[in-house]
């Protein structure tokens, strides 16, 4: 599985935004509410999956989207499934480590 992902560091905290890279690209809509998970955002590199439960580990904010993202992520004890959010079946996830 491949993870799209985009790495910003700001004083010492790492803040990731990873996707499944399959969703990169793709608008996601529900209702009026529109979702964009945009190069921009996302899409800095692609990664295999042993990179990304790296930067996983190691960042201390992280932006997740995506089934096998969250799922990853959530085997590994970052986050969990009672704060996953769906819209139109992609599920997001949002963990802040203290």
């Amino acid at each position: 599985m491949l993870f799209s992902v985009r790495v910003t560091n700001h004083q010492s905290n790492v803040m990731l935004n990873i996707c499944d890279a399959s969703l990169l690209g793709k608008n996601i809509v529900k209702d009026n509410f529109n979702v964009n998970i945009s190069k921009s955002c996302y899409g800095e590199r692609i990664v295999e999956k042993e990179e990304a439960e790296e930067l996983l580990k190691k960042s201390s904010t992280i932006n997740m989207v995506g089934k096998e993202t969250i799922l990853l992520s959530t085997n590994l004890g970052i986050g969990s499934h009672s704060g996953v959010k769906e819209i139109d079946g992609v599920p997001f996830l949002i963990v802040f480590k203290i």
